[in-house]
């Protein structure tokens, strides 16, 4: 009979785990917290030193009747929840939901689901460590405050339904900050210089380049003019190895970027498919297996055991040369936690081994985590490069070609910019010359800053110190499903609804979208955690400022809260005229007749700009996904169609209309690249 009780979050992970354990082990899940704050209320005591008020999770009771009578018949209990704060928060609320005994249980971590790790985790048992679970009560209680007082004043100024969150509401800034540039964002032209040079009849012509970039055209014609028809001479070949480091392995963040970039995988995609790899896949012939360790952390560190395991594996598939040494490149950075970088639990369990026991989904993330582990254990890749100089009337052109001598690391894990130049220099000496068989000016202009896409959020939250591993998918996922921002070809769109959401809170609460500001809440979190910080201090000196800020915003909402703003649009129901209202996709035209008369139509806000093609109005209008546009207000009759604001100006150069670029205008053909400064009324 059991007489041990081991209390795990997921029923994957009970199941994982009661193969490791003998018959003396019951395992149960708790399916994630049993106790939090209540859902009807902000549930902080802010008269009572804002102490929380936690209650049992709706649902949750007959669970927690199994686990009480479970425990009444254990010897012992072990609380195996996940190694973080908010693991380590779940097993501090089962010791008091289910009123536990502290000589009777015992706090278990491990960073990977196997046979040693669960034993061994059973030797080194502890206490519940309260420095972590005050942490994470304080980022709890944060976030519950922020979105249990903002929301309501949001629902008042814009639509009921939104929210506003301490993480949330600075990721959509950002995704707002950077449309903002684009939006305003004026093309530079600028010119290079190719020149297609042969060295004789055996030999391929070879592209040299003009060793200046970004150059203007009075320059380029300058340089044609002095090469035209003269012989290129050879001044200088130089010939070099470099090396390319092995990339380390995946960090919680890391991974979401890569599995973005390499596979298509949403954050939140990446997530749930990592969950199902920690705590375990089922594989004929080997029964339930935790195929990676554990996949929220910021840590690159690789235990001794790992790295040992990865370097035996190299030497016998790959050779003693492909064995590396990874340098961790922790310090200096504040580090969540004591984990190891996200690898394979076995490393002998190869992606080929397992592919037809697993779904696609996960294979294709299992062998995307195991090739950058093994590269991480690899030595560095080796190039060979040439490099050649040809001159001209003192003007430099310049040809360049590289090979991979040695792919170590390469031989299973390929970065981006691992292109090699296929340029072929060989044959040609100092002093040659070269013909010139063609030369090509070429226009270039400058580009806009990229639209964020989810894994370039994530790398921008990481390095502004916003959020950690666990709430990054999280909070993506919110401004997504708040239809705040639409996600078009990996792309993330601001909406209409998110703009007006940003700008009411940039204006009302400034400090709540600072990056800043944020930043220096998660090392507060950060210092709670190591013990360093009492974590009521944090909440005692937040919540005043909030609140005062709270009351500044509804007082300034009375003041400036306006009717409904009647349109020029007659309704064709009742002869009303229609009055402009917000829903949960943007404006719309609704009779001010309801509910007698609930005629609504669609609003299209025009800019008092002719059709460029028709002559008729310019409205603004939204994809099905939210994102803004500029058509005729006749589409579909009419096909004309504009990312940009269109303007009544026209370019003196090519007669096409301009468009508004904040304190420039542009002209729209591509190509063109007209711009000038807008005229001051």
């Amino acid at each position: 009979m059991a007489s041990n009780l081991v209390i795990v979050e997921s029923p994957a992970k009970a199941k994982t785990i009661k193969k490791f354990l003998g018959s003396s082990y019951e395992v149960i899940a708790s399916n994630g917290h049993v106790r939090d704050l209540p859902k009807s209320r902000m549930g902080i005591d802010v008269d009572n030193d804002y102490e929380p008020q936690y209650i049992t999770i709706r649902g949750k009771g007959e669970l927690l009747s199994t686990l009480r009578k479970a425990v009444k018949k254990a010897d012992k209990v072990y609380l195996a929840t996940d190694p973080d704060r908010e693991g380590e928060a779940i097993s501090y609320h089962l010791t008091e939901a289910l009123k536990l005994d502290k000589k009777k249980y015992k706090r278990i971590t491990f960073n990977e689901i196997t046979k040693n790790a669960v034993k061994n985790s059973i030797k080194q048992a502890r206490d519940i460590d309260m420095a972590l679970v005050d942490s994470q009560q304080a980022r709890r209680c944060l976030d519950r405050m922020v979105g249990y007082t903002i929301s309501p004043v949001l629902w008042e100024k814009i639509k009921r339904g939104l929210s506003a969150g301490r993480v949330q509401s600075v990721a959509l800034k950002l995704i707002c900050d950077r449309e903002e540039e684009i939006n305003s964002f004026v093309p530079e032209e600028y010119w290079s210089l190719d020149v297609s040079l042969n060295p004789n009849s055996n030999l391929k012509p070879v592209v040299f380049h003009y060793s200046k970039d970004k150059i203007s055209k009075s320059e380029i014609d300058k340089v044609v003019d002095a090469i035209n028809g003269k012989d290129f001479q050879i001044a200088d070949i130089k010939q070099s190895e470099k090396s390319k480091k092995q990339p380390l392995p995946f960090t919680t963040s890391t991974l979401q970027q890569e599995a973005g970039k390499k596979l298509n995988f949403a954050t939140s995609k990446t997530m749930r498919v990592a969950q199902q790899l920690y705590e375990g896949v089922d594989i004929k012939g080997k029964g339930t297996i935790g195929l990676i360790s554990y996949l929220r952390t910021d840590s690159t560190r690789i235990s001794e055991e790992a790295a040992r395991s990865a370097k035996d594996y190299i030497t016998s598939t790959f050779g003693d040369a492909y064995v590396g040494g990874m340098v961790n490149t922790n310090s200096g950075k504040k580090i969540q936690d004591a984990h190891e970088a996200i690898r394979p639990t076995d490393v002998t369990i190869t992606p080929s081994s397992i592919k037809d026991k697993v779904s696609r989904e996960q294979f294709r993330l299992y062998q995307l985590i195991y090739n950058r582990f093994l590269a991480s254990q690899m030595s560095p890749a080796i190039y060979e490069t040439n490099t050649m100089t040809a001159t001209v009337n003192d003007y430099k052109f310049k040809a360049s070609s590289s090979k991979v001598k040695f792919e170590g690391f390469m031989a299973v894990y390929s970065l981006d910019e691992d292109k090699e130049e296929n340029a072929k220099l060989a044959g040609i000496s100092v002093g040659d010359k070269l013909k010139c068989d063609k030369v090509e000016p070429k226009q270039h202009f400058t580009q806009p800053p990229a639209h964020y896409t989810e894994a370039l959020l994530v790398k921008t939250m990481e390095e502004l110190g916003i959020g950690r591993p666990s709430t990054y998918a999280p909070t993506i996922s919110i401004i997504l499903n708040r239809r705040y921002v639409v996600k078009e070809s990996k792309n993330l769109y601001v909406t209409e609804l998110g703009e007006a959401v940003n700008q009411f809170m940039c204006k009302a609460f400034p400090a709540i979208v600072d990056t800043s500001f944020t930043a220096n809440i998660e090392t507060l979190l950060d210092n709670i955690e190591e013990g360093d910080f009492d974590w009521k201090v944090v909440i005692r000196n937040f919540y005043p400022d909030l609140a005062d800020s709270v009351e500044n915003a509804k007082k300034e909402l009375e003041n400036v809260k306006i009717a409904d703003e009647i349109s020029d649009t007659e309704c064709d129901q009742c002869g009303r005229m229609m009055v402009i209202k917000y829903g949960p996709h943007g404006k719309f035209l609704a009779c001010p007749g309801f509910p007698e008369c609930r005629n609504t139509k669609p609003h299209f806000e025009k800019i008092d700009v002719p059709c460029p093609s028709c002559g008729q109005e310019v409205v603004i209008r939204k994809t099905k996904k939210g994102r803004k546009y500029f058509s005729c207000i006749s589409s579909p009759d009419c096909d004309f169609m504009s990312w940009s604001r269109p303007t009544t100006e026209k370019c003196p150069e090519c007669g096409s209309f301009m468009v508004d670029k904040g304190s420039k205008l542009m002209c729209s053909k591509e190509g063109c690249g007209y711009s000038c400064n807008k005229k001051k009324n």
